[in-house]
């Protein structure tokens, strides 16, 4: 903005200037000064002095080269500000639609994680209230287990208990033959007196 504005203050200072020298060197009374009023009034030319045209034809082709150098300064630095511009205004766009999309991506992610905890807090109590629930089932299983599944006894338990069983045999056989003997005797005495 400071070099435009100093480039169109050097082109408007050019042309004022080239303006005068142009009246100056095209008419002879060009410097003569509007009506002030009487009391002011231009002095009488030298007697001696003439216009120097080819000096003055020099010095506005210098200034007019120094106008069009200044005019082509101020249109480039016009068109670089417009295309500044332009791709500032371009990015702030494209900066406020990433900031928006941003936003809105943060909104839904917070929105989602949100339902995921909560779906996680949910599983993991169902998760618990299973987890207790197979614990006494497992439980329930192994009670049950212990009466219905039957054991096969150690062979020290089932020797001990044959053993038993075979002494009690003997001792039965024992007081077998002895009840036998006696009714042998008995029946031998019934026998005896009655022949």
């Amino acid at each position: 903005m400071a070099a435009k504005k100093d480039l169109e203050n050097g082109l408007e200072a050019i042309r004022q200037a080239l303006e005068v020298l142009r009246d100056y060197y095209g008419s002879k009374e060009s410097l003569i000064q509007g009506d002030l009023g009487s009391y002011m009034q231009q002095p009488a030319a030298p007697a001696k002095h003439e216009k120097s045209a080819g000096a003055g034809g020099a010095i506005i082709s210098m200034l007019e080269v120094a106008e069009s150098d200044f005019a082509n300064n101020l249109a480039e630095e016009e068109s670089e500000e417009a295309a500044a511009q332009e791709e500032y205004d371009k990015v702030t766009q494209e900066n406020k639609v990433t900031k928006m999309t941003k936003e809105q991506d943060a909104k839904y992610k917070t929105k989602e994680f949100t339902a995921l905890d909560k779906e996680v807090a949910e599983l993991t109590a169902d998760r618990e209230g299973a987890q207790t629930e197979l614990d006494a089932v497992l439980e329930y299983y192994e009670k049950i287990k212990d009466r219905c599944v039957a054991k096969p006894d150690p062979y020290e338990e089932r020797k001990k208990r044959r053993e038993a069983e075979i002494a009690g045999l003997k001792e039965a056989l024992s007081i077998l033959e002895g009840q036998a003997f006696l009714q042998r005797r008995t029946s031998l005495r019934h026998v005896r007196r009655t022949h």
